[in-house]
């Protein structure tokens, strides 16, 4: 006969306890497509930012300055809204 735990005595796991230890879990390890900023078109706008879903928009002195790919999923918000199609979503190869 096997002895089944009962949820009480079950070991925590693949759970976020924590609060605000977010940056901790790179969340984009999964993703297919990658977005790529095409510098000479991006007017600063800060539209992707403020869509999208994960903080990875980096941005220093009011200017977009990359993706945080260590927590971007690859959604492709921030090339849907982007007004001057200054990001595309490219695949993936890593």
């Amino acid at each position: 006969m096997v002895n089944m735990a009962g949820y009480k005595d079950m070991v925590i796991g693949s759970r976020v306890i924590e609060p605000g230890n977010s940056e901790e879990f790179h969340t984009g390890d999964w993703k297919s497509t990658v977005p790529i900023i095409d510098q000479s078109l991006c007017i600063d706008c800060m539209t992707c930012w403020i869509y999208c879903p994960d903080d990875c928009i980096l941005v220093k002195d009011d200017k977009v300055t990359g993706i945080k790919l260590t927590h971007c999923k690859g959604c492709g918000i921030c090339s849907k809204v982007c007004p001057k199609k200054a990001i595309t979503m490219k695949e993936d190869i890593e």
